[in-house]
């Protein structure tokens, strides 16, 4: 399977090559078949106060759980973006990657480390999701190298507001990103969730609908632990090879809110 590549405008543009020297011997002693996990933070000035906190405290939590479970610590790698005051930034672990860094943000699960995250600045929503596909098509290529296989990788967006523009004006530009999404979804290169936290709008959910027809939610409050939890949940899922309706059902428990998967 080859990946197509398209061409994108971001703030951050990351090529992802090399891991750097510390991760290098996990590469090459760990053969499992990798699963890549995107997280795709929103971390605008609407998320000032308990929303950061709440999702700083869930990561730090989620953290610790990955690293205790065995089926998913030497499969998952992680990396984490972020929009906000910063523009769209990528992370390796706890480390914010320098401006047009060649350094992967994947990092092992069972060596992540949660970034300390800020809220603050403007909601580059487009720009993250394309430097999401860059960097999981990235990182398809540099496995593939390695001779390494890997399950479908899965994005995670979060988000309680509307995309802006730079200056922080409401923009339709979005519409650009959902040709794409729609078929890089439907030939199943990766698999998106979009979901909506907090006081998201009617314009809002409309906006995660047309990224994602079937895994997006809009949900009341921030349950930032429940949502870390289920993916996990569907990471454990695409291990044991699971066919499309258990996703569904999966994401449907989490839209409750009530975590079922764990009974």
């Amino acid at each position: 399977m080859r990946d197509n590549t398209h061409p994108m405008t971001v703030r951050v543009n990351q090529q992802a090559s090399t891991l750097p020297y510390q991760y290098a011997d996990i590469e090459i002693e760990n053969n499992a078949q990798r699963l890549p996990l995107v997280l795709c933070l929103d971390t605008s000035h609407s998320m000032l106060g308990a929303p950061i906190a709440s999702l700083n405290e869930a990561l730090r939590d989620w953290t610790r759980e990955l690293h205790d479970d065995v089926s998913l610590s030497y499969s998952v790698e992680v990396a984490v973006l972020t929009f906000g005051d910063a523009g769209v930034s990528a992370w390796q672990g706890p480390n914010l990657l320098p401006y047009n860094s060649p350094v992967s943000p994947f990092v092992p699960a069972h060596l992540f480390q949660p970034p300390h995250l800020k809220a603050a600045g403007v909601t580059l929503m487009a720009e993250a999701l394309e430097l999401s596909m860059q960097i999981v098509a990235a990182r398809k290529a540099e496995l593939r190298q390695l001779g390494l296989q890997f399950y479908r990788p899965q994005i995670c967006l979060v988000t309680d507001g509307l995309p802006t523009d730079a200056t922080g004006h409401p923009t339709d530009a979005w519409r650009r990103v959902v040709p794409v999404l729609t078929e890089e979804q439907r030939a199943r290169r990766f698999r998106l969730y979009a979901i909506g936290v907090g006081g998201i709008t009617d314009r809002g959910e409309e906006v995660l609908r047309a990224f994602a027809p079937t895994f997006n939610a809009r949900l009341h409050g921030f349950p930032f632990r429940e949502l870390l939890q289920m993916m996990s949940a569907s990471a454990n899922a695409e291990q044991r090879g699971a066919g499309d309706e258990v996703f569904e059902k999966i994401f449907s428990q989490f839209k409750t809110q009530r975590p079922a998967w764990e009974s």
